[in-house]
């Protein structure tokens, strides 16, 4: 992986960005653009400095449930690998745990470590899914996430009202009908 730019690197970058779209990135307005700019894209990226296991910090719990656990409405802001402008949404998250819980919090550090990246929805959407499998070893997981993309937005077919959805179902999720019409009903029914 390449070196990680330091702000004071990031922003002279911006300055040439600033100056490549036409713009004196020295007037008034503009003259510390680069620096905020530098700031806000390593704060948008924060995801690439965390780990699983700093994340988690051993808040995985004995516990004898063996019902199935949602965590829903996580809200979850990404950028777009492909012309770095920003998704928003929502990630809803359910397993069924095999001994172990995770910590409530947790789902959502999760969540913002990998959406804090660079992304494309459905691989942040199967990272989240692994992920919450492989520290809880639960008996199933599966993640839905919902959002709107400034790149569709913003740019190109300019689709105000779109929004993407994509899931990945492991385990029990997968494997049992009736396991993933349980976890869709319970979305549905929390509103």
């Amino acid at each position: 992986m390449p070196k990680k730019a330091t702000s004071a690197s990031l922003a002279k970058q911006y300055s040439k960005i600033i100056e490549g779209i036409g713009e004196d990135a020295s007037r008034e307005g503009l003259q510390d653009t680069p620096m905020r700019a530098a700031k806000a894209l390593q704060f948008i990226t924060r995801g690439y400095d965390m780990t699983l296991e700093e994340i988690v910090n051993n808040a995985v719990f004995e516990s004898g449930s063996d019902e199935m656990v949602l965590v829903k409405g996580i809200e979850m802001y990404s950028t777009c690998e492909h012309h770095v402008l920003p998704f928003v949404g929502t990630c809803h998250i359910g397993y069924i745990p095999r001994g172990k819980v995770l910590g409530l919090s947790k789902f959502a550090r999760i969540v913002d470590m990998y959406a804090r990246r660079l992304q494309i929805q459905e691989r942040l959407t199967r990272e989240i899914a692994d992920a919450i499998l492989s520290v809880t070893d639960a008996a199933g997981v599966g993640v839905i996430i919902e959002a709107k993309h400034m790149c569709m937005m913003m740019r190109g077919v300019e689709k105000q009202n779109s929004s993407m959805g994509t899931s990945v179902m492991l385990g029990e999720f997968r494997e049992s009908y009736n396991t993933r019409q349980e976890f869709l009903r319970l979305l549905s029914d929390m509103g």
